[in-house]
C-alpha cells in the first residue's frame, strides 16, 4: 500500500504544476457527484407511494392528510402535490390559479434539481484540455532541452515527454467518469420530471373529481375592464 501511494506521489510530481489544478478539478467533481447522487436519490425515493396514498386521501375528502403526508415526503413530485393541495384546501380556486401555482413549483424544482450539473460539464470540458495544455508545456521543456544541449539525447528529452503524457493521462482520467456522472444525473432528472408530471396530473384530476362532488368551487376570471381616457383630445394646431 505504501509504495503504491509513494508511485502515486511520484507521479504527480512528475506531471508539473498543471496536476494541482487537475486534482482540484477532480476533488471539486467528486464532492458534487457525492452531493448529487444524495439529492436524486432522496428525491426520487417514495415518490411512487406518496402519489397513491395522497390521490386517496384527497378523493376521500381528508385533505388535512394529504397535505401531510405530501409535507412529510422530500421531492419534486410532493412538492407539486403540497402546492395544488394548499390551494384546494381554501375550498375556492380561480380559474388557472392552480395550473399556474403547479407550473411555478415544478419551475423551482426543476432548477433545484439541475443545481451542480454545470460544474460537472464544465469539469468534464475543462479537464482534457487542462491536461492538454500540460501537454503543450511538457513538449515545450523537450524542445528547450534539445535546443540547449544542442543534440538529440533520449535522457534530455524524456522528462517533457512525460510531463506530457501525464498531465494528458490525468486529464482524461478526470473527464470520462465526470461525462459519465453527468449523462446519469442527467437520465435520473428526465425520470423525475416524469414523475412531476404525474404529480401535476394527479392533482389537477383531484381538483375536478372534488368540484365534480361539490367540494370545490372553481370561479371563472372576471374580464379586466377597458379602462376609457377620459382626457380631452389634443387641440389642432393651427394651419
Amino acid at each position: 500500500m505504501s509504495g503504491t501511494q509513494y508511485q502515486l506521489l511520484t507521479l504527480f510530481a512528475d506531471g508539473g504544476w498543471m496536476m494541482y489544478p487537475l486534482v482540484l478539478c477532480s476533488l471539486i467533481a467528486l464532492g458534487v457527484i457525492l452531493a448529487k447522487g444524495w439529492t436524486l436519490w432522496v428525491a426520487h425515493r417514495g415518490t411512487h407511494t406518496v402519489l397513491q396514498e395522497v390521490e386517496e386521501a384527497a378523493m376521500g375528502g381528508r385533505i388535512d392528510d394529504a397535505v401531510a403526508i405530501a409535507s412529510s415526503t422530500p421531492g419534486p413530485a410532493a412538492a407539486i402535490l403540497m402546492a395544488g393541495l394548499r390551494r384546494i384546501r381554501s375550498g375556492t380556486l380561480v380559474d388557472g390559479e392552480l395550473e399556474k401555482a403547479v407550473s411555478t413549483t415544478g419551475t423551482i424544482e426543476l432548477g433545484f434539481l439541475e443545481r451542480g450539473l454545470v460544474i460537472l460539464a464544465t469539469i468534464a470540458n475543462v479537464a482534457p484540455l487542462m491536461g492538454f495544455l500540460g501537454t503543450v508545456a511538457g513538449m515545450i521543456l523537450a524542445f528547450g532541452a534539445i535546443e540547449a544541449a544542442g543534440n538529440v539525447d533520449p535522457t534530455l528529452v524524456a522528462g517533457g515527454i512525460k510531463v506530457a503524457l501525464l498531465t494528458t493521462a490525468a486529464g482524461l482520467v478526470i473527464a470520462v467518469p465526470v461525462n459519465i456522472s453527468y449523462n446519469f444525473f442527467v437520465t435520473r432528472i428526465d425520470s423525475l420530471i416524469l414523475d412531476m408530471e404525474q404529480g401535476s396530473q394527479k392533482i389537477i384530476n383531484v381538483a375536478w373529481d372534488l368540484e365534480k362532488k361539490g367540494s370545490l368551487e372553481i370561479k371563472k376570471k372576471e374580464p379586466t375592464p377597458r379602462v376609457v381616457s377620459t382626457m380631452p383630445p389634443a387641440p389642432t394646431p393651427p394651419a
